[in-house]
Formats: structure tokens, C-alpha cells, sequence
């Protein structure tokens, strides 16, 4: 298999003028600007310091771009990663988290060069719906902490665990802290709507317009908080050495799970975002590319102290809106982020982390697609889809994303398994003439619809256990079978050795070309014989004719 390593930055430098880059410039920028407070805001849920969201935003950010399948994709922290992260950390510590990026990105990357972008999207909605709508309610639990300003050391990451913490510290609520945090939260809300609305403030994002104001006032008043600076001690302003982290042989076994959980999630959301961009420029992007980009960029992203990343809807869509319309504008946001790390970094420290919590909140709230889950739009669909949308929900909530996602599509594929049994079925075609002399069936024929395949198997075997008399010669028309499996082969194999040994020919007609193909590639139709597989059901039963010659006219429906 050949593998292509093509960015579709490659494809937009030919013909790149002054005026799309002009574009780009003022997309990148605001993309830019948009990211720094949610790349922080995503590191601190997940249990990391600021600094290390933004550093992946910058590496991971820009490699995702410039080497990635679509032309808008803007890469760094996402809010589905929180609950992933946070119990990686609290489990394995970060040194092993970063091993755990670093693997997930080699997975990754063999997703892409193997072509297996496409096969991301046999994921079933319900499962999608069921894990994101999962997500943003985790993500929401564990900004409670931060929003109440409770006094709680280490916040498990399991769920009974996490609430049992929460109602422990209630008593230690800080009415300073809920008024920050509630004044960030309805501030975000209220420039949001009012951005729609008036031009110029759609020039400054939402959640910058709450850090900045909200920064502005604490280091005017000294509001009795805690800040970044408090916490983290600030974000330093200098280029973070490269290096490799620490591997633990020991744990390298125990974090398979996990890298397979944020590759996953990353290929997911990233080829959600990038399809979600095509509509909206009228492009297709590469999702082998795009997946081979959000590889690379998860190996890089750790030497910098960064950690998992992937395609981001929200900075994406805010690209597009802005006049991005090339990769550039992509680099141009990681460069931003840059800038402004090595320029304002000291003024971060008055940071509330009460907005920050706010900020993510606000981000759980409009991730989530709650209407999903109205009595009257789940009475729309099927038992099956409002199972798979529940319980992959409940299961990510309480117990794990990655059993969630197994749980999601063994049942999809259960229900989907009795579905295609379901409609799979067999008919009696009535042949006159056909019968002996003590009118028994000498002549059986049955016509078949659907998919032969090992869900369906057993109604085929009925034809084993045939119980009228001793017929000379049975006749099977797959003109309406699509697909036979080799369970489903087998069946029919067994079914001629079964009427070999009373002397009976099985025949097979209107075979389409899967089935044929099987058949033919099985060496069935050589032991079968030429004669009995025929091209139709009016040739199958003139072959039938000749092994067993007719009482009178016959006639077949």
C-alpha cells in the first residue's frame, strides 16, 4: 500500500496573493487572541498548568495546520479532552500523561498512512451524541471547584468518588469566589449575545472579553481569589527546553488504554471539525492527511511540555467567519499565541481562575446538543438509537469515555446484527406439477431476500429440517441476496451435502456478483457442478425439469 503525504497547504501556496494573505493575517489574529484563554482554561480543568495548554496550542496548533488534510482546521486543547486528561494525571501522574500523547499520536499517525480516516465515520451518531453530551456534563462537575472556590486538595477523577469530594466541601463555598465566577459566567453570556448584534464586538472573542475585564478588576481591586499567579506562579516567558519525558517501563503496558482513548477522541473530533468546515467553504478535506497531522503534532506537542490536541470546532468555526481560508491563517494563530506569551506572560498572573472556570462552563453548556434528549425528540426514533444514546451518556458520566465508546458500538453493532436478521427472510415459490405421485413436493424452490450472513444463518438452517417428504430437487433464488458471508456459505454447503446423501440437487439462481464471487472463489460451484447454477429462476427450473421430469406443466411465480 502506498502512502501520501500531501498538506493541502502544498495546494494553496500556488497562486497565494497579497489579498489572501491580508485575510489570513486578520483570521489569524483573532483565532489567535480567541485561543489563549481557553487553551489555559483547558489545561487547568485537566489538572495541568497554564502554561502547558498554551504551549500546545502553539506547537500542536501549528503543525496541525501546516501539515494537516483541510485548508481551516485550527488545532491545540479541546474541552473533550478535560475529563481524559484529568484522570490520566490523577492516575499516572503528568510525566505519564505525556507518554500517553506521545502514543496516541503514533497511533495516530498509523491511523492516517494506513487509510483508515474514512472508517472513523462508521462511528454511529447515537454513540457521538451519547459520549459528547457525556463529556460536557463531566467537564461541567469539574469546574464546580473552581466556580464555588472550594477547599478540596486532589479531586478524584472517578465519578462517585469526585461527588462524594464535592458535597464533603460544600461548607467551605467561598461567596468572594461564586461572585467572580457568576459575574464572569453572565458577562461571557450577555457579550456573547450582544456580539451577534453589534459589529465591533465581534472584533474581541467572548471569553478574552471576560479575562480581560475580569483581569482588569481584580488587579484594580485585589479581589480576595485565587489567580494564576497564586497557584501557578505566573506563565514564564521563556522558550521551554525540549526534552523527552521520563519512561517507565512499568507503567508503559497500563497506558496503552488510555493513548488509545485520546486517539480516538482525536481522530473523532477532528474529523467532525473538518467536516463540519467543508460545508461551510465548500471543500473537501483529506482525513488520512488530516489524521497524520494530529499525529505528528501529539508527538511534538509533549517536548514542549504540551499534551493532547486535536482539530477545534469552535476556533475552526471562528476562522472561517473571520476570512480564513488557508492553512496560513492557522500558523498565524500559533504564532500569535507565541507572541503574546513571550510579550504579556506577567500580566496572566492577575488571572482569576474563577473566569477561567466560567469560561469552560460556558464551553460544557454549548458543546453539549441537549435537544437530543427532549421526550419529544427521543419518541421520534427507535428503542435501539434511544438505548445506544443513553447508555454510551450514562456510561461516560459515571464510569469511563472509553467504555462508553466500546459499550456505544457492541450495541450498535448488536442492533444492527438483528436488524439485518430481521430483514432477512424466505419465501415458498409454488411450482405446479411438481409433485409425486402421492403429492408430495418432488420440486422445492425458495426465493431469498436480503443478506446470507451469520445473524441470519439460522433461517437457512430451517431448510435442514425439511420436513415434506423427500424432494428430488431444491431450488434457491438469491436474485434479491446481496451479500454472503462465509457462515452463510457454509449453510448452503451443508445444505447440498445433505441432499446429496438422499440423492437430491441443490440449485442456485440469479447469483449477484458478492455472492457469485464467493462461490466461485470457495470452489462450491465446482462441487455444486456447472448445470445447477443457473442464471435465473426460469433456467433454474428448466434444469430442474431434467433431474426430475415434471407430472404435467409446470408454472412458477
Amino acid at each position: 500500500m502506498k502512502i501520501s503525504f500531501r498538506p493541502r497547504l502544498l495546494d494553496t501556496l500556488p497562486g497565494y496573493r497579497r489579498a489572501s494573505f491580508s485575510q489570513d493575517l486578520s483570521a489569524g489574529i483573532t483565532v489567535g487572541v480567541l485561543a489563549l484563554p481557553l487553551a489555559m482554561a483547558f489545561a487547568i480543568a485537566s489538572g495541568l498548568s497554564p502554561a502547558a495548554g498554551i504551549w500546545t496550542a502553539i506547537v500542536a496548533g501549528f503543525l496541525i495546520s501546516v501539515l494537516g488534510g483541510s485548508r481551516v482546521q485550527i488545532g491545540g486543547p479541546t474541552g473533550a479532552f478535560i475529563p481524559i486528561i484529568y484522570a490520566i494525571v490523577v492516575d499516572y501522574g503528568v510525566q505519564n500523561l505525556l507518554i500517553a500523547t506521545m502514543m496516541s499520536g503514533a497511533m495516530l499517525l498509523a491511523m492516517g498512512a494506513f487509510r483508515l480516516g474514512s472508517m472513523i465515520r462508521f462511528i454511529p451518531l447515537s454513540v457521538v451524541i451519547g459520549f459528547t453530551n457525556g463529556i460536557a456534563v463531566v467537564i461541567f462537575l469539574s469546574q464546580i471547584k473552581d466556580f464555588l472556590g472550594l477547599q478540596i486538595a486532589n479531586l478524584p477523577g472517578e465519578f462517585f468518588g469526585k461527588m462524594k469530594a464535592l458535597i464533603d466541601a460544600l461548607p467551605t463555598l467561598h461567596l468572594p469566589t461564586v461572585a467572580v465566577a457568576v459575574a464572569s459566567l453572565l458577562l461571557l453570556l450577555a457579550w456573547n449575545r450582544r456580539a451577534a448584534r453589534t459589529p465591533w464586538m465581534r472584533r474581541m472573542p467572548g471569553p478574552l472579553a471576560a479575562l480581560v475585564i475580569m483581569t482588569a478588576l481584580n488587579a484594580l481591586f485585589s479581589l480576595p481569589v485565587d489567580t494564576i499567579g497564586s497557584r501557578f506562579g505566573g506563565i514564564p516567558r521563556d522558550l521551554p527546553a525540549i526534552a523527552l519525558p521520563e519512561l517507565s517501563l512499568g507503567t508503559l503496558g497500563k497506558l496503552i488504554a488510555p493513548a488509545l482513548t485520546i486517539a480516538l477522541l482525536g481522530a473523532i473530533e477532528s474529523l467532525l471539525s473538518a467536516r463540519v468546515a467543508d460545508s461551510q467553504i465548500d471543500d473537501r478535506h483529506d482525513p488520512n492527511q488530516e489524521l497524520m497531522a494530529q499525529g505528528i503534532a501529539n508527538i511534538a506537542a509533549p517536548l514542549f511540555g504540551g499534551f493532547a490536541a486535536t482539530g477545534a470546532i469552535a476556533r475552526t468555526a471562528t476562522n472561517i467567519r473571520t476570512g480564513g481560508r488557508t492553512p496560513v491563517a492557522g500558523a498565524i494563530h500559533a504564532l500569535v499565541l507565541l507572541a503574546v506569551v513571550l510579550v504579556l506572560a506577567p500580566l496572566a498572573s492577575a488571572i482569576p481562575l474563577a473566569t477561567l472556570s466560567a469560561i469552560v462552563v460556558v464551553v460544557a453548556i454549548n458543546m453539549g446538543e441537549w435537544h437530543a434528549f427532549a421526550p419529544t425528540e427521543l419518541r421520534r426514533y427507535s428503542v435501539q438509537y434511544r438505548t445506544i444514546l443513553l447508555g454510551t451518556f450514562f456510561v461516560t458520566v459515571v464510569f469511563d469515555l472509553t467504555l462508553a465508546v466500546e459499550l456505544g458500538m457492541v450495541l450498535a453493532s448488536l442492533f444492527f446484527i438483528y436488524r439485518m436478521s430481521d430483514l432477512t427472510r424466505i419465501e415458498r415459490i409454488q411450482i405446479d406439477g411438481g409433485n409425486a405421485s402421492d403429492g408430495t413436493p418432488r420440486i422445492l424452490a425458495y426465493r431469498l431476500f436480503g443478506s446470507l450472513f451469520f445473524g441470519a444463518a439460522n433461517k437457512l438452517e430451517n431448510l435442514l429440517l425439511m420436513q415434506e417428504g423427500h424432494p428430488a430437487v431444491v431450488i434457491l433464488d438469491l436474485d434479491k441476496v446481496i451479500n454472503i458471508d462465509t457462515t452463510g456459505l457454509d449453510i448452503l454447503q451443508t445444505l447440498h451435502r445433505n441432499l446429496h446423501k438422499r440423492g437430491a440437487e441443490l440449485i442456485l439462481c440469479g447469483l449477484n456478483p458478492q455472492p457469485g464471487s464467493l462461490v466461485q472463489r470457495s470452489g462450491f460451484s465446482e462441487r455444486l457442478g456447472a448445470d445447477n447454477i443457473a442464471a435465473d429462476l426460469t433456467a433454474a427450473v428448466a434444469r430442474a425439469r431434467q433431474v426430475q421430469p415434471p407430472a404435467a406443466e409446470v408454472s412458477y411465480a
